[in-house]
């Protein structure tokens, strides 16, 4: 209280000038018109922005159970999305080859069928992707697999009710080799994989002598029954001559992205069986075991 009564004491004259101030505005505001208008204006103004900033203090202090609100609410709208249920593929078209078979135009028939990829590996020396799609819904140890682009990507080679698994075009196993053409000399090879770089091929048994050159495309050969002729597996990276041989080694970046594969297509070829019957009474004629 001592010190109430001296800093009034102290600065006696200049709080009583101060009053005498407030006391003139008041009479100038309260008798003159235009001064009351600017007046109520101005408090108007200002009491507005005291308002707008109180109330964004409100809504700042209130952010936390806001957000926690929206994360509820977000999390029951995720789980009644479409995409947490999932149902086994059956989707399946028919694509038609542009090879014929026979001078009366027979056309053989490619048969896709869709299917969700749930594992994939690119890290491993020989690396697989399983399929969640399986015998059940059509699917069979051999067919070929291809990304929705249409890149190569492996082959089936186990098959359950609902489930298969594809061998990786990402394999260094000799056991799965795709026989491959490059689009603008033609020459004819087999793509595999050192073992070193996802999405880098390597394409073997091409000779010096072919124009080869970075940046051609690479593309199934048809020559086997797995693939049709003409499915994009990459394009050219490096052209190696191997010293020991009359032979290129080619790298090969390839169409198909491993590292991202969600979905992708098994192709059924519809003659298959026909073809290897008549190759195996073939070699039985000529005594192949």
């Amino acid at each position: 209280m001592n010190n109430v009564l001296i800093f009034i004491r102290r600065y006696a004259h200049f709080l009583f000038f101060l009053c005498l101030q407030i006391f003139s505005i008041y009479l100038i505001v309260h008798y003159n018109k235009y001064h009351n208008a600017v007046f109520s204006s101005s408090m108007n103004q200002f009491t507005g922005a005291v308002n707008t900033q109180y109330n964004r203090i409100q809504e700042y202090l209130a952010l936390k159970k806001e957000n926690e609100k929206l994360a509820r609410a977000n999390e029951q709208l995720q789980n009644q999305q479409l995409r947490n249920f999932e149902n086994t593929d059956t989707v399946q078209r028919l694509v038609i080859d542009s090879v014929a078979l026979d001078t009366l135009g027979t056309r053989r028939k490619w048969m896709y069928l869709r299917a969700k990829v749930v594992s994939n590996s690119v890290a491993m020396q020989n690396n697989f992707i399983v399929l969640h799609r399986g015998s059940q819904q059509q699917l069979k140890e051999g067919m070929g697999v291809v990304d929705p682009g249409n890149g190569v990507v492996g082959k089936i080679i186990e098959v359950s009710d609902d489930y298969a698994v594809v061998i990786s075009l990402l394999s260094k196993t000799n056991d799965f080799k795709v026989s491959a053409k490059l689009k603008k000399g033609g020459e004819t090879g087999s793509i595999g994989w050192d073992g070193k770089e996802p999405n880098l091929l390597t394409l073997n048994d091409i000779r010096k002598s072919a124009d080869v050159k970075k940046g051609d495309t690479v593309l199934t050969s048809g020559q086997t029954t797995t693939f049709p002729f003409g499915l994009p597996i990459g394009t050219v990276e490096e052209v190696i001559p191997e010293k020991s041989t009359n032979n290129f080694k080619i790298m090969v970046r390839s169409s198909a992205n491993f590292y991202n594969l969600q979905y992708i297509n098994a192709i059924e070829n519809l003659e298959k069986d026909k073809i290897e019957g008549m190759l195996k009474k073939a070699e039985k004629k000529i005594g192949v075991n």
